[in-house]
């Protein structure tokens, strides 16, 4: 996913690969004549008209803002249309403008409006060169987000008190049942939207976004979730793609087809990258990694690491003393382990403390608690949006009941994150979807024929898209340049080498040669 350099980088963010076990075989290739006929659908629906005006918002100072209509059925254009909200940043040299951009937020659930407003949306020669355009997917922020609930009160007392993941029996059949009200839920209060939520529906929002503007071409960067809406467009508009550039990539395969493989495949990535965090935390010492001691061994964090998960499995962990008391409960230490694993460089630091501050217990600084906490929350809008769009292009199994059997077999070879992030997915065990899935609904082939083929990025430890299913897409893509940077640690790919093979390839068309790897340098916990 596109993402500032912030604490959480998105929480949940891609999320969309995650725990597994077995499942049902892979189903065979969409034939040609699908495609065909998504594309043919997109192409019959007249170019929209962009109104460009100054965004009103201080935040989007001197960035352009539009509502741009797209249909909701794509089978029915003339049926209810979505509007959705688009910013452009102008191009700062428009006598070397190239064209458009265009570029999305993660999650599923990302706003990319929200994005902008944080800045500058690309740096340098990008920003110069381009219009930089971002967009709120359809069912997300300012386009017709998804409503699941009477109002935002029951919304927010939902999510606040829904145990992912639940521990024992009670919060098991708890979840269950919530998992089944909030499927319910989004059918009674928009049912109408959640059947074209897929990631073909977006694509196909994005080439109308492509016309309206005059470019030929589609220029795209986009990661994490975002990688895989810019791989749909591709498979479907292979002739109207100029540039892809993906980081933090979806496999998008069993994405589609097998998402419990997916699921599966993230959660062992996020523990590997936990223990990259104990490695590096104890060889860093208590001066620079507050949960270090100057005796500390990977053997000696993971041990207090596990006791801590264990305490809060029995009861929530108290911090402070008397009305300033925060307690933590198993599940929000399990999202902070998680969300705050993506940042290497403020999130590990923040999630050392966190860890710190749980084992003075009553002696620890609440304050700092509640900070790290309400930093890495998620609001109510992302998860219905997350889920909502999740469910439109995932395929998981339509039985719920068993769903603790499937996070017991998930925890064997990911005993925290496994769990955790297949029990996200549930309300899709019951989600009002056709059993074969949505018509519109693409599972491949994901061959790209573009005349310059994608550039592909990802860290070596990444804790929500591991370096492995980067690579398994790059084959699935067939010609794509995947580049691995070997000391990358979190979500987002960064640094000079990053930078500067994104801008070649953006602007000039350049792919870096085969093999190429990025090095930043750079160890967390050492600057």
């Amino acid at each position: 996913m596109v993402t500032s350099k912030s604490l959480v980088c998105g929480v949940l963010v891609a999320l969309a690969p995650v725990v597994g076990g077995c499942v049902a075989a892979e189903r065979p290739p969409e034939p040609v004549a699908a495609v065909t006929e998504l594309v043919a659908q997109a192409d019959a629906v007249p170019t929209p008209r962009i109104a460009w005006a100054p965004c009103p918002e201080e935040s989007l100072r001197g960035k352009d803002c539009a509502r741009v209509a797209v249909p909701l059925d794509y089978a029915n254009p003339t049926g209810r249309h979505l509007e959705l909200a688009v910013v452009r940043q102008p191009a700062g040299d428009p006598a070397q403008r190239i064209g458009t951009l265009f570029t999305a937020a993660g999650g599923p659930g990302g706003s990319g409006v929200e994005w902008a407003a944080k800045g500058e949306m690309f740096p340098g020669e990008l920003s110069r060169r381009f219009d930089v355009v971002t967009f709120d997917q359809r069912g997300v922020g300012r386009s017709s987000t998804v409503r699941c609930f009477p109002d935002s009160t029951a919304q927010q007392d939902f999510w606040h008190t829904l145990a992912l993941p639940p521990v024992g029996t009670a919060q098991q059949a708890a979840t269950t049942d919530a998992s089944g009200r909030l499927a319910e839920g989004c059918l009674r209060h928009d049912g109408e939207l959640i059947a074209h939520l897929t990631t073909v529906d977006a694509a196909r929002d994005l080439d109308l976004l492509r016309r309206a503007v005059g470019d030929p071409t589609l220029t795209y960067q986009g990661g994490s979730y975002a990688s895989y809406l810019g791989t749909v467009y591709g498979a479907l508009f292979a002739d109207r793609v100029r540039a892809l550039q993906l980081s933090s990539i979806l496999d998008p395969a069993p994405y589609t087809t097998d998402t419990r493989a997916v699921i599966d495949a993230t959660a062992t990535g996020t523990e590997e990258v936990l223990g990259e965090f104990l490695r590096l935390c104890a060889a860093a010492g208590p001066l620079r990694c507050a949960f270090a001691t100057d005796a500390s061994s990977i053997a000696d964090l993971r041990a207090r690491d596990t006791a801590l998960l264990d305490r809060a499995k029995v009861a929530p962990i108290r911090v402070g003393e008397g009305a300033a008391t925060v307690p933590v409960t198993y599940s929000e230490l399990v999202q902070a382990h998680a969300m705050l694993l993506y940042d290497a460089s403020l999130g590990w630091p923040a999630l050392a403390t966190l860890l710190t501050e749980l084992e003075r217990g009553p002696a620890g600084n609440p304050a700092v608690v509640r900070q790290v906490l309400t930093t890495i929350a998620s609001t109510g809008d992302f998860l219905d949006s997350f889920v909502a769009i999740s469910c439109a292009d995932n395929a998981l199994p339509r039985q719920p009941l068993r769903w603790p059997e499937f996070a017991a077999e998930s925890a064997e070879t990911a005993p925290v994150y496994g769990p955790f992030w297949l029990y996200l997915r549930q309300p899709c065990a019951t989600w009002p979807a056709p059993t074969d899935g949505y018509p519109q609904r693409y599972t491949g082939p994901w061959t790209q024929h573009a005349t310059v083929p994608p550039l592909l990025v990802n860290n070596r430890f990444d804790p929500a898209t591991p370096l492995p299913g980067a690579q398994r897409a790059a084959a699935a893509m067939g010609d794509a340049r995947l580049v691995v940077v070997t000391d990358g640690y979190g979500h987002e790919p960064d640094g000079d080498c990053v930078t500067d093979l994104t801008r070649r390839y953006l602007v000039d068309l350049q792919l870096p040669a085969a093999g190429t790897t990025c090095a930043n340098g750079r160890t967390p916990f050492t600057g």
